[in-house]
């Protein structure tokens, strides 16, 4: 599947400097990650051959956060970015890694409206017939509208890329907005309804797990941590002199602005996407707690492990 400029989509990444032979190692491992800017950050060095890869080589793929939560649970991929509500959902049959993760304040998805004075939390009958589009069944983002707005309008589900065009084209009254749109819907003519991210922060005290790296709980966790090695150092590539990723983040972001990508970098890549760390692990704790307790009969397993 081509992004949106034609590009590929699929990247083979071969094995870069010296690194310990196995037989886990052999076959390149398939990892797919999104488009969004704060992906492509981490991962540039990577996909350009700027880091030593520990004798790992690696077929990589890009895709919208939705193809990557289904083929993730259709067992395509052997290491994936993912919704974090993905991984709940997947529970003992994956790993979460430590580093690349997507989590912080101030970083939720909004919920937007095409006119400044539709509003949802009333439980107003008047708003069930409205429809509000969401990027994906198995998104966090989705998981969040569900939380906060349950039951309150219709719900489609819509490639995130999709969503903001359809609010300003009338054919939606809502919808949850991810990646650079958060930067850029005001000059779009559309208004914020509300900020699922402070919802989640005035809830729980904690910093919201929007997604995460996670492997195949069959790989044995020395290999985990070699893959784990390789991102850590491809994103502290990227921290060191950002001016690098700039090429690989222009290429498949939706806005080609380097302001707004860095923007995005700037919100979502922070102390832990380096490593997940305590208050990481507490947050996706919260999260399987409310999910437990809503009681929602499509989940696989629980008890989510991140690697330490």
């Amino acid at each position: 599947m081509p992004t949106l400029d034609g590009a590929p989509t699929r990247i083979h990444v071969p094995v870069v400097g010296d690194g310990p032979s196995s037989e886990s190692s052999s076959a390149p491992l398939k990892l797919a990650i999104s488009t969004c800017p704060n992906d492509t950050f981490a991962f540039a060095a990577l996909m350009e051959g700027r880091v030593p890869t520990d004798g790992l080589a690696f077929e990589m793929e890009l895709l919208d956060i939705d193809q990557l939560n289904q083929g993730l649970m259709a067992g395509r991929f052997d290491i994936a970015k993912c919704s974090f509500r993905t991984a709940l959902a997947l529970g003992g049959e994956i790993v979460v890694l430590p580093v690349g993760a997507a989590l912080g304040f101030g970083v939720g998805p909004l919920l937007l409206s095409r006119h400044a004075e539709n509003r949802l939390g009333t439980h107003d009958k008047n708003t069930q017939g409205m429809l509000t589009l969401c990027p994906g069944q198995w998104t966090t983002a989705n998981w969040l509208y569900d939380l906060f707005f349950q039951d309150q309008t219709r719900v489609e589900q819509v490639v995130f890329s999709q969503i903001m065009p359809a609010l300003v084209a009338g054919r939606a009254d809502f919808g949850v907005c991810i990646h650079e749109g958060r930067f850029t819907y005001r000059e779009s003519g559309l208004h914020r309804v509300a900020d699922l991210g402070e919802l989640w922060e005035a809830k729980t005290g904690c910093p919201l797990p929007l997604g995460g790296l996670v492997m195949r709980s069959q790989h044995d966790e020395a290999l985990m941590r070699r893959v784990s090695g390789v991102i850590s150092r491809s994103l502290a590539i990227a921290q060191a002199n950002p001016g690098t990723a700039l090429p690989a983040m222009r290429r498949y972001a939706q806005s080609m602005d380097d302001t707004v990508l860095m923007q995005h970098v700037d919100l979502y890549v922070n102390d832990w996407t380096v490593d997940l760390g305590d208050v990481g692990r507490d947050a996706l704790a919260k999260m399987e707690q409310l999910t437990t307790k809503r009681g929602n009969s499509q989940e696989r397993s629980s008890n989510l492990r991140v690697l330490v």
